[in-house]
């Protein structure tokens, strides 16, 4: 918006993004597994999905639900593990034993969550900046699934090792998760270890505060403003 519309010069717009903390969201595959053994998922389970938060119109649910709703007909082995709360719970736990609704969690719940799941998928209808259930999952060891908007593709999918992305609608939404359960487990991991490496690089909570830190000794003295 700065360099399109106000046209104010590129080398003036810098960008901090937003950080997770660490200790709460780390790969942890031990606790992956407790966790899904909890929720009762079985041993033979292909692909487990996860989604996290508002469990409202736009966050993009009446499109997954949809979706799922074709995907546990032509699968029989795939799950969708639901954490958050809203209108929308009801209307899952209509689709039967394969998906699972947890309700709201804290960050510690989520950092087990985040590791129980092959992928995390966030299928929002609308850009909403950077959204940070993306940078919890990745630093949890996790590829991603998200709608094709440009702060996603710009800073969070930003190459196709990292994850999918798919137009916001039923079918193409269908087409990015046959072809995440088509991969498998295994190839879906190594993913998650790219995921895991780009996220540590780019979403910490002491790289956004050391990036405000900065800020705040540019309005100061302006030779910190030139960022490398």
């Amino acid at each position: 918006m700065l360099r399109d519309v106000y046209q104010i010069p590129t080398k003036r717009v810098h960008v901090i993004l937003n950080g997770v903390d660490e200790a709460d969201f780390k790969q942890n595959l031990d606790s992956g597994r407790e966790f899904r053994s909890r929720m009762g998922i079985p041993g033979n389970a292909s692909v487990v999905f996860g989604v996290a938060g508002r469990l409202v119109k736009d966050k993009g649910h009446p499109l997954l639900h949809r979706a799922f709703s074709i995907i546990t007909k032509r699968y029989p082995n795939v799950y969708l593990v639901i954490a958050g709360s809203g209108p929308w719970a009801s209307r899952y736990k209509e689709l039967g034993p394969r998906v699972l609704v947890l309700g709201s969690m804290s960050p510690s719940q989520l950092g087990h969550f985040y590791n129980s799941i092959d992928v995390f998928l966030n299928p929002t209808l609308r850009p909403q900046g950077l959204d940070l259930t993306l940078m919890e999952a990745m630093m949890s060891g996790k590829p991603v699934m998200a709608s094709r908007f440009p702060s996603i593709k710009g800073t969070v999918v930003v190459n196709d090792e990292l994850g999918f992305l798919f137009s916001p609608n039923v079918e193409s939404l269908v087409e990015a998760i046959e072809t995440a359960i088509t991969e498998g487990p295994k190839r879906l991991a190594e993913r998650g270890r790219a995921c895991r490496e780009y996220a540590t690089s780019m979403f910490t909570a002491r790289k956004m505060a050391l990036a405000y830190e900065r800020l705040f000794l540019c309005i100061k003295d302006e030779t910190f403003c030139k960022y490398p």
